[in-house]
C-alpha cells in the first residue's frame, strides 16, 4: 500500500477481484463457462473502468466523485437496503450478477485510487477493521437484541453499538497518533466515519444474506478457517466506494 507502484498495486487487487468475482458468481447460481464468463467480464470491465491506455488509476481520475462510485452508493442506499427489509428472495443469476458487478467492482476501483494517498486509506481501512472487530466483541459479550435475525442471527444491536462506539474512539484517537494529517477534523470527518461505520455492517448483512439464500456458510473455502475471499471483504464492499466519494469533503 505505501511502496509498491500503483501499477503493481492495481494489478495486485485485480488477483483479488478475480477470486472474490469467482465465489460471487457460484453464489449467484452460475456453474461451468457461465461462473469463468461472469468472473472475467467483471475482471475486464474493471480494468476498462480504471485504465485509459497506460494511464494508471490515480492519474486517470483526478478527484471528483466518480459515476461507478456513485453507482455503488446508490445500490447500497437504493438497493441493497430495500432487499434486506423486505426479506427479497431473487434467484435470478442475471440479477444476482448484476448486483455482484456493482458490489464487487466500485470498492477494488477505490482501493486502488485511493492508495494514491496510502495514509488516507489505511485510516479508512482502519474504520471497518475496527467496526467489525468491535462489533463482534460487543455482541458476543453483550448481545441480547438480534440485528437481522432473518438474515444473520449472530448480529445484534449491542454489536453495532460497540462498533460505533470503538470507531468514534478511533476517531478521536487519531488526533493524538497523527495530529498532522488532521484531515479528517470537522464534521465532513465525523460524517466521513460514521458512513462508512454504517455502510460496512450494511456490507456485512447484505454478503450474509446472499450467502443464506444460495444455502452455504461460507462464500468459498480458500481462506481456512476464515472462509473465501468475500467473507472477508464483505464491509469493504459498501464501506469503500462511500468513503471515495466522501473523502474530498473530509476536513
Amino acid at each position: 500500500m505505501f511502496f509498491l507502484p500503483n501499477r503493481w498495486w492495481t494489478g495486485l487487487l485485480l488477483l483479488v477481484l478475480a477470486i472474490a468475482s469467482w465465489e460471487w458468481a457460484a453464489l449467484a447460481g452460475f456453474s461451468g463457462p457461465r461462473r469463468w464468463g461472469f468472473a472475467g467480464v467483471v475482471v475486464v470491465s474493471a480494468i476498462l473502468a480504471g485504465f485509459s491506455g497506460s494511464d494508471v488509476i490515480p492519474q486517470l481520475l483526478p478527484g471528483g466523485a466518480n459515476p461507478i462510485y456513485a453507482a455503488g452508493l446508490a445500490f447500497w442506499l437504493l438497493v441493497a437496503v430495500p432487499w434486506l427489509a423486505q426479506g427479497w428472495q431473487i434467484r435470478s443469476p442475471v440479477a444476482l450478477g448484476i448486483a455482484g458487478w456493482i458490489v464487487l467492482v466500485p470498492p477494488w476501483l477505490a482501493m486502488a485510487r485511493l492508495q494514491s494517498e496510502p495514509e488516507k486509506l489505511l485510516a479508512v481501512l482502519g474504520i471497518l477493521w475496527i467496526s467489525d472487530t468491535a462489533a463482534y466483541g460487543a455482541g458476543r459479550a453483550w448481545g441480547k437484541h438480534k440485528l437481522a435475525p432473518g438474515v444473520s442471527p449472530g448480529k445484534t444491536w449491542e454489536g453495532v453499538a460497540g462498533a460505533v462506539a470503538a470507531v468514534a474512539v478511533y476517531y478521536v484517537a487519531l488526533s493524538f497518533v497523527a495530529p498532522h494529517w488532521g484531515w479528517w477534523n470537522g464534521i465532513g470527518g465525523a460524517i466521513l466515519f460514521a458512513g462508512v461505520t454504517m455502510a460496512g455492517v450494511l456490507g456485512d448483512l447484505f454478503e450474509s444474506w446472499i450467502k443464506r439464500q444460495a444455502g452455504v456458510k461460507d462464500s468459498g473455502v480458500l481462506l481456512p478457517g476464515h472462509g473465501g475471499v468475500l467473507d472477508r471483504i464483505d464491509s469493504m464492499t459498501s464501506g469503500l466506494p462511500i468513503a471515495a466519494l466522501l473523502l474530498p469533503y473530509a476536513a
